[in-house]
C-alpha cells in the first residue's frame, strides 16, 4: 500500500512542477484560461497523439531488444 502512496506522491508533486511551468509560460492557471471547450478538447487530442508516439517508441524499442537477444 506504501509504494501507492508513494507514485501518487510523485505523481502530484509532478503536477505542481508542471503547473509551474505552465503558468511561466502562458502567465495563466489552467482555470484562468480562456480557451474555448473546443480548443481545450483539441489540446487534449493532441497530447494524447503525442503520449501515443512516445509509448509506441518505447514498445518498438523492447520489441527489438528482444528480436536482438534471440539473434
Amino acid at each position: 500500500m506504501s509504494e501507492i502512496r508513494d507514485i501518487e506522491t510523485l505523481v502530484c508533486t509532478d503536477i505542481k512542477a508542471r503547473q509551474k511551468v505552465g503558468i511561466k509560460k502562458y502567465g495563466v492557471t489552467v482555470a484562468q484560461n480562456p480557451l474555448s471547450e473546443q480548443q481545450w478538447l483539441q489540446h487534449a487530442y493532441e497530447e494524447s497523439l503525442d503520449l501515443s508516439i512516445y509509448l509506441k517508441r518505447i514498445i518498438e524499442s523492447k520489441e527489438q531488444a528482444v528480436r536482438d537477444s534471440q539473434s
